[in-house]
């Protein structure tokens, strides 16, 4: 029994190191990804993501709040 239970927490062991360690890897090839990215493409600035609005979306979110009025507008519960 003693054997089986060293034999356990050898694997559990085991397990757990390999999953550290491709996570260190992951963080590593993520971080490089990036620093090459910002090296070979410096098009983009840092603190800009994909999905922010730069003020030139200020009409369509109008219209999009004004879609979203008129249909609460029309389909509210009569309580």
């Amino acid at each position: 029994m003693n054997e089986l239970v060293s034999s356990g927490i050898e694997l559990m062991l085991i397990g757990m190191g390999m999953v550290f360690a491709f996570l260190a890897m992951l963080i590593v090839a993520i971080k490089s990804m990036s620093a090459a990215i910002l090296r070979f493409f410096p098009g983009l600035p840092g603190g800009h993501h994909v999905g922010t609005h730069h003020g030139d979306d200020l009409g369509a979110i109008a219209a999009i709040s004004a879609a979203v009025h008129q249909y609460r507008k029309k389909h509210q519960q009569k309580i």
